[in-house]
């Protein structure tokens, strides 16, 4: 039973987080707090796993119990709950900078509070199981611009899979890696930030003009397109530049998978392992048959391990899908791809 304590100045929000949870009889709502004052004495009190934690509050904040918590050898998982403006972006990363385990955005509007159910519950249970250890970055002797690319895109549903799988991807892999997630303007410096300290291998939100880098994960910047462009490096090798583009949206969002994919396929060709997880929509079909086309290969995670299947199931009806596996074989695979790939230019 996993026991959590929220935490909302807002009856409304308390009420509605309470009513999603305990859908799952697996979550226990010990408590609830309407500051952060009270928090922190029902943090003692009650001893919950995990805690939902509101940024904005009277007489102390989130923020202020996260500086407070960090004085204490134990304390409990904490999910923040963030609002959806660019305020709420900064103080999410301060927040992740701060301890804070994970964040999820709050709805913009009351009739859709209860959308967010499903995931709310996929992040306690997936939060509770992972560990707090931080982990060392390997020191990778085969830095410098990546021949080969790992491309991975996400949506709903995709952060927790993404916790997993860049964790399983092992610090010396002889190629660079992109994930595109969708997720509002702001928050991915927040969420690379977060995956920094969970993966492998170093991880930081792309920035205009970035090389793709052998060992080094790239987290594709909200509100823009991430284009991969080849480019001419040192003794003439053909590198992967990161251009931002301000591009329309594609399938209502922008950055768009399809965008990076289609453009990666182009400067990496063959050399291009792409793999999709849980969302919604139609992104990244495009881009997966582009992969294939260039002779790359696309990898799809299973249906049982998602949240939402739209964006894996726009690749298969486009014919552009090699294998299909479960999550905790994902980076196996990608490995051995990535290795078959090195051995083949040698």
């Amino acid at each position: 039973m996993v026991k959590i304590l929220i935490v909302d100045d807002s009856v409304f929000m308390r009420t509605i987080i309470r009513d999603m949870v305990t859908k799952d009889p697996a979550i226990e709502v010990v408590g609830t707090a309407s500051n952060g004052q009270d928090a922190l004495e029902k943090i003692q009190q009650l001893k919950p796993d995990l805690v939902t934690l509101d940024i904005e509050m009277p007489r102390m904040t989130g923020i202020q119990v996260l500086e407070n918590l960090q004085k204490q050898k134990r304390r409990p998982k904490i999910l923040m709950l963030s609002t959806l403006t660019s305020e709420g972006a900064e103080k999410t990363r301060e927040a992740i900078h701060l301890g804070a385990d994970d964040f999820m955005l709050k709805p913009k509007d009351i009739p859709h509070a209860r959308d967010i159910g499903d995931e709310l519950i996929s992040k306690i249970k997936h939060l509770v199981t992972l560990s707090s250890k931080p982990l060392q970055h390997k020191v990778t002797t085969s830095s410098g611009s990546a021949e080969r690319v790992v491309l991975i895109g996400s949506s709903a549903g995709g952060p927790p899979m993404l916790d997993t799988l860049l964790a399983e991807i092992p610090a010396d892999l002889p190629a660079g890696v992109m994930v595109t997630q969708h997720m509002p303007t702001g928050f991915t410096a927040a969420l690379a930030e977060r995956f920094n300290r969970i993966a492998a291998m170093p991880v930081k939100e792309t920035e205009n003009g970035d090389i793709v880098e052998t060992g080094k994960i790239l987290l594709s910047k909200a509100g823009v397109h991430t284009i991969i462009s080849g480019d001419i490096g040192a003794n003439n090798a053909r590198i992967g530049r990161i251009i931002h583009s301000n591009a329309p949206t594609i399938h209502g969002v922008r950055p768009a998978v399809d965008k990076t994919f289609e453009s990666a396929a182009h400067v990496y060709g063959k050399n291009i392992v792409s793999v999709i997880l849980s969302g919604m929509g139609n992104d990244a079909g495009e881009g997966a048959h582009a992969i294939k086309e260039a002779g790359g290969t696309s990898l799809l995670c299973d249906e049982r391990d998602c949240l939402v299947y739209g964006m894996a199931r726009s690749a298969i009806q486009k014919n552009a899908v090699d294998k299909v596996l479960p999550l905790r074989k994902l980076a196996a695979e990608i490995e051995r791809l990535v290795y078959q790939m090195e051995e083949a230019r040698v």
